[in-house]
């Protein structure tokens, strides 16, 4: 019974944690989390993913624009050190990556970066002290890393996406964006007796190239979604143990911090990526 009982408050304990703070709309009434969510639920608001992610965002609007404010030719400060360093590795990635012109691309990609690994930055963050500090003032429950919230990761790669259609229409037109889609990868025949069998080809090819279309913004969403919520799970799995965790904490905590790092490097660089196949024509 007692070895139940354990059980039954490690499944409570590790359910609180993994739930997000809700608002919703039900029988004309706004509720609190009683939305019975589903795994994407568009009527159900995550406020707390939702108010993270917007402060973090500030964060780094504030955090960079006061760095270039008082950024001087002389020796500079730690903070600008950091900040032209990373500026200079994200325009690197562009110049490796992008083979267009294209002034976005780069502020784009910086933004991505910074914004992602500050919104992963929170899973180092003590699993229980601001979901207890939350308790304290009322608020049920409370997830602190908006990163292992799909809504927001799905959000986040359905924007590029947008950009991945605006620039591929913009730079091929509409027609070269449609032939690309229905054209390629296999040849379709244009003459002979060949061109009876064009139109299956022709839906062949739309089918490849829609499945790798539709994938881009899935695989960008998936991959940072499942990647860091494994990663809360262990964290959350780490603190059952008790004060018996501390060392197993920081060395999990010391190995994360490389995933919190590639996962938001990864996330930039395919977007760089796709941005180019967009702008490609075939000629580069």
């Amino acid at each position: 019974m007692e070895e139940e009982e354990h059980a039954e408050t490690s499944g409570q304990y590790i359910e609180h944690h993994l739930t997000n703070l809700q608002v919703c709309r039900r029988d004309g009434e706004w509720v609190w989390n009683h939305c019975e969510a589903g795994f994407i639920d568009m009527t159900t608001i995550n406020v707390d993913s939702m108010a993270f992610a917007l402060i973090l965002g500030l964060v780094f609007t504030l955090l960079f624009r006061g760095v270039a404010k008082r950024a001087t030719a002389g020796v500079p400060g730690k903070l600008q050190t950091a900040v032209e360093m990373l500026v200079g590795i994200v325009e690197e990635s562009v110049r490796g990556a992008f083979q267009h012109k294209n002034k976005l691309v780069a502020p784009l990609a910086l933004t991505i970066f910074a914004w992602v690994f500050l919104m992963n930055l929170m899973d180092l963050i003590p699993i229980d002290l601001l979901p207890e500090m939350a308790s304290a003032a009322g608020v049920p429950y409370l997830k602190v890393v908006p990163t292992t919230d799909i809504n927001i990761t799905f959000a986040m790669s359905l924007s590029v996406f947008v950009l991945v259609l605006f620039y591929s229409v913009k730079v091929k037109g509409l027609g070269g964006f449609l032939k690309e889609l229905t054209f390629h990868p296999m040849p379709v025949p244009t003459k002979g007796v060949g061109i009876i069998a064009a139109p299956i080809f022709i839906v062949f090819n739309f089918v490849l190239e829609g499945v790798s279309l539709l994938a881009k913004p899935l695989s960008l969403s998936l991959r940072l979604f499942g990647n860091m919520y494994a990663g809360e799970v262990i964290f959350i799995l780490i603190a059952l143990i008790g004060w018996f965790q501390l060392p197993l904490h920081f060395a999990w905590a010391v190995f994360h911090i490389l995933v919190i790092t590639l996962q938001a490097y990864i996330f930039m660089m395919l977007t760089i990526v796709y941005l180019n196949q967009a702008h490609d024509t075939g000629e580069h």
